[in-house]
């Protein structure tokens, strides 16, 4: 069944039936548009809420991070930002395949339902115009047959009556004669216009109207077609995102089950064990026996009476800045307790340590490019150098001094002392590689030669490192120092370490051989 045989008759109600398809159309794109808003305001307050009790940067609830139970809500906080996330990317989807989507399709629905339209229009206007041109036939031909039958009457009478002329009745005959003739011609071009209608009438309502409704029909099918597809797409876009979203909930799921109760206490005493003993038993002061009371009340470290552990006055005892004394020289932490003492110096070690093996490598990088500066002089000028290891040189010596001083201040401490300890080499005057000996530092080595490594293997036991990425030469490097590898311009090798900032890219060729290259004579990819 289609609209051009069953509702042949029915113009004005398709018309107002393609129309209401239309405004369902826009009326299903506002609805989706305003449900994007929904979601983008839902993501929005979400985000404002993770924010609003996310801990600040340095505040104290970082730092009660530490605590299982305080990370678990860091951890849903962090799964709630990406759940608004995944509610974002609902609204854009469903903007984008939904809104934008049909909002197109239906300006050219518009535009094809304007079209058929118009030559619905086209054609009723030329079948009108066709039926006025027969209704206009019709009329005169039948007001020349009446103007006929008139002359026909008239030249009757005159032919019968005895007064009239011969010439009268002649004339009156050819009058009828010739209205006779004029009646004939319209009647010949009214049935020519009436055959003209009827045929242009029979195609009208049989093949273009018809051809018309279908096309309509069809349009319209098409738009109830496409509005099922963003039916769906209303729940598959929502749906698409729902192991995501799963995987936020198992999350904080999994956040609530990695809270340990027994850890967090273990945490607590790690974090404020003071290393204290606990107070003995006071003595008994017997007045009556004539105790110096003066040695008594003199004592140090002797109670006055109970340690007050809760109270307004509890860290009265461990009190930082007294309000008349002045701020105590916290550099050795002798304000802390024993134990977080201890804890805190040896934290300062390792610190001291790592920004000394930063230098040592610096310093290392510099003595090989003053090398190769020595060795090429138009590659550089090695006294430009000088001033770059003299400050390293001076960084090392302070560091060391710094080691030591916190190194003897953790075994006054009664701590280990074992800092961490890095293998390197350190340079000499004339940038010349040593390797440095293993050991903590001894009370006669000079400051500004030592190095403080402990190695666990020697060098050759080293384990070959894995390549990071590749380069190829751009220029021919000769290699002639020390630490350096030659190679010819256009060959590619495997870069093991990149620049560090010092301008050289240590590299390996295929047969094991390593060595440094000038950077900027290479290209260099590294691998993702």
């Amino acid at each position: 069944m289609d609209w051009g045989t069953e509702l042949w008759d029915q113009y004005d109600i398709l018309d107002k039936h393609t129309q209401s398809g239309l405004d369902l159309v826009d009326k299903y794109v506002k609805f989706v548009k305003e449900r994007t808003e929904i979601e983008q305001t839902y993501a929005k307050q979400l985000r404002n809420l993770t924010k609003k009790y996310s801990p600040k940067r340095g505040s104290k609830e970082e730092q009660e991070c530490r605590f299982s139970n305080h990370q678990a809500f860091l951890d849903i906080l962090n799964e709630m930002n990406d759940y608004a996330g995944q509610r974002e990317l609902i609204a854009e989807n469903m903007m984008i395949n939904i809104c934008i989507e049909l909002t197109k399709y239906l300006q050219e629905l518009k535009q094809e339902r304007k079209m058929h339209l118009s030559d619905a229009k086209k054609a009723q206007q030329s079948l009108e115009g066709t039926y006025k041109q027969l209704d206009n036939s019709k009329k005169r031909f039948e007001r020349e047959w009446r103007e006929a039958e008139k002359a026909a009457q008239y030249a009757e009478k005159t032919d019968q009556d005895l007064n009239a002329t011969k010439a009268d009745v002649e004339k009156a005959k050819q009058q009828a004669h010739m209205r006779t003739h004029i009646a004939e011609e319209c009647k010949n071009d009214y049935a020519a216009q009436l055959q003209k209608y009827n045929k242009e009438q029979n195609q009208f309502y049989f093949t273009d109207m018809p051809l018309i409704f279908n096309k309509l029909q069809e349009m319209d099918e098409r738009r109830i077609k496409k509005m099922a597809q963003g039916y769906i797409l209303f729940a598959d876009t929502e749906r698409q995102v729902m192991p995501i979203i799963g995987k936020c909930l198992e999350g904080i799921n999994r956040a609530g089950t990695n809270v340990n109760e027994r850890n967090d206490s273990v945490v607590l005493i790690e974090q404020h064990k003071s290393g204290f003993e606990r107070p003995g038993d006071l003595e008994f002061e017997d007045y009556s026996q004539g105790i110096n009371r003066a040695s008594s009340d003199s004592s140090l470290g002797t109670p006055k009476g109970p340690l007050e552990l809760l109270g307004k006055n509890k860290n009265k005892t461990f009190r930082l800045f007294n309000k008349k004394s002045k701020p105590v020289d916290t550099e050795g932490f002798t304000h802390l307790p024993p134990e977080q003492r201890r804890k805190r110096l040896q934290q300062k070690i390792d610190d001291i340590s790592k920004e000394l093996q930063k230098e040592m490598d610096q310093s290392e990088a510099l003595g090989k490019m003053k090398d190769v500066y020595e060795k090429n002089p138009q590659m550089g000028d090695p006294a430009s150098l000088a001033p770059q290891i003299t400050q390293t040189a001076q960084n090392m010596e302070k560091l060391r001094g710094d080691l030591n001083k916190y190194e003897s201040w953790l075994a006054e401490a009664g701590g280990r002392g074992d800092s961490i300890r890095y293998s390197t080499h350190s340079l000499n005057n004339n940038g010349a590689h040593n390797p440095s000996s293993p050991g903590a530092l001894s009370d006669d080595t000079d400051p500004s030669q030592a190095v403080y490594t402990e190695f666990d293997d020697d060098f050759e036991e080293e384990e070959v490192a894995t390549p990071i990425g590749q380069c190829t030469a751009l220029y021919n490097f000769p290699g002639s120092s020390e630490g350096t590898i030659s190679m010819q311009e256009g060959e590619v090798l495997s870069v093991v370490e990149e620049d560090k900032g010092d301008g050289w890219t240590r590299v390996r060729r295929n047969n094991g051989d390593e060595g440094y290259i000038p950077t900027s004579y290479a290209t260099i990819t590294l691998n993702k």
